[in-house]
C-alpha cells in the first residue's frame, strides 16, 4: 500500500490566548509536488481531498489511506470554491468557458465519483453568483434565482438558506427571495464569505478591514481580526490564515482557529507557508505557495 502521509516534525506553536484544539499532528500529503497545485476541497469525512491548480484548473481526488488517485474533470474553474455532497459520493463544480463574443461563461455541473455520472446543474451564464449543495440537492443562485437538481435519490428541495456574491457584495437567497448582505457597508468588497453550518451566521473578509461574522441577516457583527480566507469549524469557531506578504510573495502564513469570543490558537510554526484551510471531521487540509499539501489532525 503506498503511503501517503509523511508526518513532519513541524513546529506547533500557540497563542498565550487560549487553546481551542489539540493538535495530534501535522502530516504532509504524499502527491506530487507542483507549484500550481494547491487543495480544492476535503470530503466530510476527512478520507480525500481534492487539488486543482493555481489557477483552479482541473480536479483530482487524493484518497488519503490509499494513495489513489482519480481524475474528477478537466474544466477551467473547476477548483473555485468546489463542493462535496455530505454522503462524499458528488462533486459539485464550476466550468468556466467563453462564448462567441468571447465573454466568459460559467456552468455548474456535479459529477458522482462512484458511477462517474455526470449532469448539468446550470447551463452557461454572465450572471453565476453561488453555489451550494443541501442534503441531496445541488444548488446554484443564478442572477438572484434559485437553479436545483438532485444528486442522490429523491426530489431537489431547499431548506436552508444560500450565501452567494456579486460584484463583491454578499447576497442571501431564501425561500426564493434574495437580498443583499453588506454588514460593512456597500463601500467595502466583500470576499471569502461561507455559512456556518446550523445557516444562521456567515464569515466573510471585508476588503482593508480583515474578517467578520454576522448573524445571516446582517446583525450582531463581529471583528475576527486581521485574518483571510476564514472557513466555519462547526458552528462556534472559524479557521483562517494570518499571513503577511512584501507586495509580491507571501513571506509567511500561519493556521489559526479562532472562537467567537475572540480567542485564538497558531496551530502551525514558522517551518512552512501555510495556506487557505480547510476543516472537516477532526482534519484541517492546508496548502503551499510550493504546490505541497498538508493535512492538521486535531480533537476537541
Amino acid at each position: 500500500m503506498k503511503k501517503v502521509l509523511l508526518a513532519l516534525a513541524l513546529c506547533v506553536s500557540f497563542s498565550g490566548m487560549a487553546q481551542l484544539v489539540n493538535v495530534t499532528s501535522i502530516d504532509k500529503v504524499n502527491i506530487p509536488e507542483s507549484a500550481v497545485n494547491k487543495v480544492a476541497a476535503i470530503s466530510p469525512q476527512g478520507d480525500y481531498i481534492l487539488v486543482t491548480t493555481d489557477y483552479n484548473k482541473g480536479l483530482t481526488k487524493y484518497d488519503l489511506a490509499t494513495g489513489a488517485t482519480q481524475v474528477v474533470t478537466q474544466a477551467q474553474g473547476a477548483g473555485f470554491d468546489t463542493k462535496i455532497s455530505p454522503d462524499g459520493q458528488t462533486v459539485v463544480y464550476r466550468e468556466r468557458s467563453a462564448n462567441k463574443k468571447h465573454l466568459q461563461m460559467k456552468a455548474v455541473k456535479s459529477k458522482n465519483l462512484t458511477t462517474g455520472a455526470e449532469q448539468q446543474v446550470v447551463k452557461p451564464t454572465r450572471e453565476l453568483q453561488g453555489v451550494a449543495i443541501d442534503g441531496n440537492t445541488a444548488v446554484a443562485v443564478n442572477n438572484g434565482k434559485i437553479a436545483k437538481k438532485a444528486i442522490a435519490d429523491g426530489k431537489a428541495k431547499v431548506s436552508a438558506p444560500v450565501l452567494s456574491t456579486k460584484n463583491y457584495l454578499m447576497y442571501v437567497t431564501r425561500d426564493g427571495k434574495t437580498t443583499e448582505l453588506a454588514p460593512n457597508g456597500k463601500a467595502y468588497r466583500y470576499i471569502w464569505a461561507s455559512l456556518s453550518p446550523d445557516a444562521s451566521k456567515v464569515v466573510y473578509c471585508c476588503s482593508g478591514k480583515g474578517a467578520y461574522v454576522c448573524d445571516i441577516d446582517g446583525t450582531g457583527l463581529k471583528s475576527l481580526g486581521n485574518y483571510r480566507a476564514p472557513k466555519w469549524m462547526g458552528n462556534d469557531m472559524v479557521v483562517a490564515m494570518d499571513c503577511k506578504d512584501n507586495g509580491e510573495v507571501f513571506t509567511s502564513s500561519e493556521i489559526v482557529v479562532l472562537d467567537l469570543s475572540g480567542n485564538k490558537q497558531v496551530l502551525t510554526g514558522d517551518d512552512v507557508i501555510a495556506m487557505y484551510p480547510l476543516p472537516a471531521s477532526g482534519k484541517i487540509a492546508f496548502s503551499t505557495p510550493t504546490g505541497e499539501a498538508y493535512i492538521i489532525n486535531i480533537t476537541k
